[in-house]
C-alpha cells in the first residue's frame, strides 16, 4: 500500500462517520463519562479550593485583629518581643510597622519549633505590596505563597499578618490526585463494561444482518429458488427496535420467497409450452415444406405465379422450421439436459465454421487466428460449432460488404477464449447489456441484410454456460469482439 493509500485508510477510520454502530455508542457512552467526570472534578475542586480559601482567610482576621488587638501593639514598648503566634501556633509570619514606617515587630514561624524573622528582601516584598483589609496572595520569596491582610492600630501601627497557603494547596492537590485516578479507574471500567454491554445488546442486530447477508449472497435470477434463511424467533421480539426489523425481514423475505417460487413457476409453464409447441410444429413444418417440394416437382404445367408462391412457401417454412429447432435447443438448455462429453478440436471446428462463413458471404474478409498446437476441450462438438458458427452469422448479417472478421482460439490460464472480432460499425451502447437475452435484434445502425430471429447470441450464452463457461462483449465503432471462454478440463 502506497503511503497516501495509508494516510487516506488511517483517515477514514478516524472520521467517525465510518464508524460501526457499537463504536459510536461505545464511544458516546465513554465521551458522556468523561465530560461529565471531568466537569463535576473541575467543579469540586473549585469549589473546595474556595472553601478552604475562605476558611483560611477567616483565621487570617481573627489572627490580625489578636495580633493588633493590644494596648501597647506599636507604641514601641514591645520592640523587642516577638507577636503571639495566630490561632495559638502553627506556620505564619507577622509583621508590624510604626506610623513612621519604621519596623516595630517581625516574626516567621516555619514549623512548630522553627521561627524567625523575616529578610530586609522580605520586608521590603511585604511592604511594597500593597496589603489591604481584604486577604490577598503574595508569593513571598524564599517562603512560598501566604495570604496576607493588613490592620491598623488605634495607635496608627499597620500590623500585617499572613497564613500560607501550602495546606489549601497541598489539599487540593491530594484531591486532584483522587480525581485523576478515579476519572482513570471510571473510564477503564465504563470503556470495558460499555463495549461489552453494547456488543451483547447489539448481538441481536448483528445476527439480523449475518442472514440479510446470507440472502444476498443467493443467486435469485433463475432458477427453483428456497430462501430457508430466517431471522430466529428469539430476535423477533416486536416489543424491541431489534425484533421490528428482524420480523420485518422474515415478513420480506416471505414475500420475496413466494414471488421467486411464482416467478419459477411461470418460467417452467413458459419453457413447457415452447418446448412442447416446437415438438409439435417440427411434423406440419416438415409437412408444408414436402408438400412445397413436390408441388415444384409436378410435371404438369404450373403458372409461375403458383412457382413463386409455392418456393415462398418452402423457403418460409424452412426459416420457421429453424425458429422452432432453435426454440426447442433453447427450451432442453433451459431444462438442464446433460449435452455430449468427449474431446472436441476448436481449432479445426473453427476452421471449418470460417470456411462455411466465407462460402455464405464471399463479400467479407473472413481470418483465422489459431496456435501451432490445436486445442481441445470437453463438450458437444455440435452445439459447439453452433456456437461459433451462430457468432459469424451474427457478424456477417449486422456488418456491411468488405468487413474484416477474425475468428481466433487462444488458450487463457485454465480457460480456452473463442473470439469473433469484427471492424464493422459497432454495437450501440444501450443494447450491449441486453444482447443476449433472446428475441434481441439490433437495430439500423447495424445494417441488416438479412432477417434475423434474434436467438442466435442467447443461443451462444446458454451453450457457452451448458459447458460451465461464460460469454463477454466488448464493442465500440470500428471493432466489436464476441469472446466464449471454456474451462479446458
Amino acid at each position: 500500500m502506497s503511503p497516501a493509500a495509508a494516510v487516506g485508510s488511517a483517515r477514514a477510520r478516524i472520521r467517525p462517520s465510518t464508524w460501526s454502530l457499537g463504536t459510536k455508542l461505545v464511544a458516546t457512552v465513554v465521551g458522556l463519562f468523561l465530560v461529565v467526570t471531568l466537569a463535576t472534578s473541575a467543579l469540586t475542586v473549585l469549589l473546595l479550593r474556595g472553601y478552604l480559601e475562605n476558611r483560611l482567610d477567616q483565621d487570617l482576621r481573627t489572627s490580625v485583629v489578636r495580633l493588633g488587638g493590644g494596648p501597647d501593639d506599636g507604641d514601641g514598648d514591645n520592640r523587642g518581643r516577638p507577636p503571639a503566634a495566630p490561632g495559638g501556633g502553627g506556620r505564619f509570619l507577622t509583621l508590624i510597622m510604626s506610623g513612621s514606617g519604621t519596623v516595630v515587630g517581625n516574626r516567621v514561624v516555619t514549623g512548630s519549633s522553627d521561627y524567625g524573622t523575616l529578610t530586609d528582601a522580605q520586608v521590603r516584598q511585604v511592604d511594597s505590596a500593597g496589603i489591604g483589609p481584604a486577604p490577598q496572595t503574595l508569593d513571598v520569596k524564599g517562603l512560598g505563597e501566604y495570604r496576607l491582610i493588613s490592620r491598623q492600630t488605634p495607635t496608627g501601627a499597620v500590623v500585617i499578618t499572613g497564613l500560607p497557603l501550602s495546606s489549601v494547596t497541598e489539599t487540593v492537590n491530594q484531591v486532584v490526585t483522587l480525581v485523576a485516578a478515579g476519572t482513570i479507574i471510571g473510564f477503564v471500567l465504563v470503556s470495558t463494561g460499555g463495549l461489552w454491554l453494547v456488543r451483547r445488546n447489539l448481538a441481536p442486530l448483528q445476527r439480523v444482518a449475518h442472514t440479510a447477508t446470507s440472502v444476498s449472497h443467493l443467486k435469485l435470477d433463475s432458477g427453483d429458488v428456497a430462501l430457508a434463511q430466517r431471522v430466529p424467533d428469539a430476535d423477533t421480539d416486536p416489543r424491541t427496535e431489534v425484533g421490528q426489523v428482524g420480523l420485518a425481514l422474515n415478513s420480506m423475505l416471505d414475500n420475496v420467497e413466494g414471488a421467486l417460487q411464482a416467478r419459477h413457476e411461470s418460467e417452467q409453464r413458459v419453457r413447457q409450452f415452447v418446448a412442447d409447441a416446437s415438438h409439435e410444429l417440427r411434423t406440419p413444418l416438415a409437412s408444408i415444406r414436402g408438400y412445397a417440394e413436390l408441388s415444384r416437382r409436378e410435371r404438369e404445367p404450373v403458372p409461375a405465379s403458383v412457382t413463386h408462391a409455392l418456393a415462398r412457401v418452402e423457403s418460409e417454412a424452412l426459416r420457421m422450421q429453424g425458429l422452432v429447432e432453435d426454440l426447442l435447443l433453447l427450451a432442453r438448455l433451459d431444462a438442464g439436459r446433460p449435452l455430449e462429453r468427449k474431446p472436441v478440436d476448436l481449432s479445426l471446428l473453427a476452421m471449418d465454421a470460417v470456411s462455411d462463413a466465407h462460402a455464405a458471404a464471399p463479400d467479407h474478409r473472413w481470418e483465422l487466428d489459431l496456435p501451432d498446437e490445436p486445442v481441445e476441450v470437453s463438450g458437444d462438438q455440435a452445439r459447439l460449432h453452433q456456437v461459433v458458427a451462430n457468432l459469424l452469422a451474427n457478424a456477417r448479417t449486422h456488418t456491411p460488404a468488405g468487413t474484416k472478421v477474425v475468428t481466433s482460439v487462444q488458450p487463457d490460464d485454465s480457460w480456452v477464449r473463442i473470439s469473433v472480432a469484427d471492424d464493422g460499425p459497432g454495437i450501440p451502447e444501450s443494447l450491449q447489456r441486453n444482447v443476449f437475452q433472446r428475441f434481441t435484434r439490433g437495430d439500423d445502425s447495424r445494417n441488416r441484410a438479412a432477417g434475423s430471429t434474434g436467438l442466435g447470441l442467447s443461443i451462444v450464452d446458454a451453450v457457452a454456460k451448458s459447458h460451465g463457461g461464460r460469454v463477454e462483449l466488448a464493442s465500440r465503432p470500428g471493432e466489436t469482439r464476441f469472446s466464449v471462454l471454456l474451462p479446458v478440463g
